[in-house]
């Protein structure tokens, strides 16, 4: 009987050209062995079983070979490769690191070193798991990585790169391994099972190649494992069985129960998932892998980022046309809340079911999300998009909307219509005492109250929306209702010429007015410096730095609508100009003082001397 070799092992590629998934590394070492241009050292890094060891070895092999073909592959004929082959080459050697992590390893490692080659060019060292030595060993093994022989080369191979020295890493050329990519594993595993005889499954090759998470040795241990079960007939089914993986079919019929608000078929169905076996935490993880699968395949140009097999796809790109964009999004986002608080609760079951129960009626509250209570699809939604961006609604349809809305029968208002319209006449303006002035103004209204009290009744339809997601829509009206409620500015039509003593009188009302409020900061900008009156419109405030200037534009509309009225002219406009501070030299000491009188009266000095005086300092 023949003794039955892994597939790892069997078929563990010989050459560059056989690598799998890996051809940024291979070209690099193919041209670095073309153009002589070999480093001392090298660093393999990357996850477990994507080819690091298996680089390793074939550029060993290559590098020593002595008929070396035209793409830089070893001919597997000459002597040197024989014996690397059959395990006989003195000029390779392999060392784990995991098992030999000691000074002394990496002394009798250098030892060996110091030996010439007796066949062939080069001498090989291969470290696997090197970051396992320890930091003497390390410390030990820096001078000769540093500056081996001529004929020395250094091959170091890690899963875990942060782990080595910084100054080992700094002596290597180091190469980063990839994950290797599930199309690239399932058809290498497609390869071996037609050298093999086995039937199989396009499926089922791609679940073993997602199950490897880009380990291509995983892939083939998992391979192997199903064969042996199902005597070289590999089917989908038999996958998922063998590997205890959450059949497709599930997620599907799930997503459909949940579009069609079928609350009980779900929650049988996650019953049954349950009763097979499977975790309630890798269920809902993946569902939420599923609906991010269904989002990917609703735009043709990011299909391609699916990791499945084509039948899958078309699956999944079927299921995505018939679910709209906000439902995924809204359940994915539940599958997300609930992966969060599962390890916390206590009744994990009832957490993944009150999740599921709220994902079967997120169609319904869609429903009510939308004005007229119909769900738009996906192409609606773009459709309306693109006429919003092109276009603003024209006048006959905003008048259709206004006669729609006053045909409504409505008590209210009649009754508003009924309120006989008085003609605004222009008051006399008066100055009076400031204190007998009410403080709050009712504000002047600037619009017809009888459209006001129509466009109201419509809160009660929209309170249900104002309770969901607002859109944004929604957002600008909002922006735009609470602009509208702040405080604006008193127009009128008088424009008569004020002097600049009546702007005084009434600037010195405000200022007053402004510190009885407590407005200290706007008391002080008032009277630190007198106004300029630069046109008889035109008022100029002279500021010191921007936050004087930020003050007095909040202070802007109160202080005109102040200023306007009194002076019968509602053109005055009021500016800031910033103007550097005078600097005040102050005399503090008695030299200083003394200068500052010299200064005025130069024969004070004389008068010193004269007495023979001294100034104290």
């Amino acid at each position: 009987m023949e003794n039955f070799i892994v597939s790892a092992r069997k078929y563990r590629p010989a050459t560059f050209e056989t690598v799998v998934g890996q051809h940024h590394i291979t070209g690099t070492l193919k041209n670095a062995i073309k153009n002589n241009q070999l480093a001392q050292a090298f660093l393999f890094c990357g996850p477990r079983g994507v080819g690091k060891t298996t680089c390793a070895r074939i550029l060993a092999k290559t590098i020593n070979c002595t008929n070396l073909t035209a793409e830089q592959e070893a001919c597997g004929t000459c002597e040197s490769c024989i014996s690397f082959q059959t395990g006989h080459s003195f000029n390779f050697h392999e060392l784990d690191a995991a098992s030999n992590n000691s000074v002394d390893d990496i002394r009798s490692l250098i030892d060996q070193v110091r030996i010439p080659p007796q066949a062939g060019k080069y001498k090989i060292y291969i470290i696997d798991e090197v970051h396992m030595l320890s930091a003497n060993a390390f410390n030990a093994f820096l001078k000769t990585l540093e500056e081996p022989p001529s004929y020395a080369i250094f091959i170091l191979a890690t899963t875990e790169k942060h782990k080595i020295l910084p100054t080992i890493l700094s002596r290597c050329q180091i190469f980063d391994f990839n994950r290797i990519q599930v199309d690239d594993i399932s058809g290498h595993l497609n390869k071996i099972a037609q050298r093999e005889n086995i039937s199989v499954e396009a499926d089922g090759l791609h679940i073993i190649a997602q199950k490897a998470d880009g380990g291509l040795r995983d892939a083939l241990s998992m391979f192997d494992q199903i064969v042996s079960y199902t005597n070289k007939n590999l089917t989908y089914k038999s996958v998922i069985d063998n590997l205890n993986i959450l059949d497709y079919d599930y997620y599907f019929k799930l997503t459909q129960y949940l579009n069609t608000t079928d609350v009980s078929n779900s929650l049988i169905l996650f019953d049954e998932i349950l009763n097979n076996g499977f975790d309630g935490n890798n269920f809902i993880n993946g569902l939420a892998n599923h609906l991010r699968n269904l989002l990917v395949a609703k735009d043709p140009q990011t299909t391609k980022l699916l990791e499945v097999s084509e039948t899958i796809k078309q699956k999944y790109i079927t299921q995505s046309q018939q679910t709209p964009v906000s439902f995924i999004l809204t359940a994915l986002n539940l599958a997300n809340q609930c992966d969060l608080n599962y390890k916390n609760s206590k009744n994990q079951r009832l957490q993944v079911e009150l999740s599921l129960i709220k994902m079967c009626h997120i169609p319904s509250v869609l429903q009510l999300a939308q004005p007229n209570g119909n769900s738009a699809t996906d192409e609606d939604q773009i459709k309306k998009k693109t006429n919003l961006s092109s276009a603003a609604p024209s006048k006959p349809a905003v008048q259709e909307f206004a006669n729609n809305i006053t045909s409504a029968p409505v008590d209210s208002t009649e009754t508003v219509q009924k309120i006989p319209q008085q003609e605004s006449k222009p008051l006399p303006v008066v100055p009076q005492p400031l204190h007998d002035q009410p403080k709050n103004t009712p504000p002047i209204p600037l619009t017809n109250p009888a459209p006001t009290a129509k466009i109201a009744l419509n809160n009660n339809a929209n309170a249900k929306i104002s309770t969901l997601i607002p859109s944004l829509t929604d957002l600008e009206r909002r922006a735009e209702e609470e602009e509208n409620d702040g405080p604006k500015y008193i127009t009128g039509e008088a424009r008569e010429a004020f002097t600049y003593e009546q702007l005084m009188f009434y600037w010195n009302q405000y200022a007053t007015k402004a510190k009885e409020d407590n407005k200290i900061n706007v008391y002080t900008l008032l009277t630190s410096s007198d106004p300029v009156l630069d046109s008889p419109e035109e008022v100029t405030v002279h500021v010191e730095h921007k936050i004087q200037e930020g003050q007095l534009q909040d202070e802007m509309i109160d202080f005109l609508n102040f200023l306007r009225p009194r002076l019968k002219n509602f053109h005055l406009t009021i500016k800031s100009k910033q103007v550097a501070r005078a600097v005040v030299n102050r005399l503090y000491t008695n030299v200083e003082k003394y200068q500052y009188l010299i200064e005025k009266n130069p024969k004070l000095e004389e008068m010193r001397k004269r007495f023979n005086l001294d100034v104290n300092s």
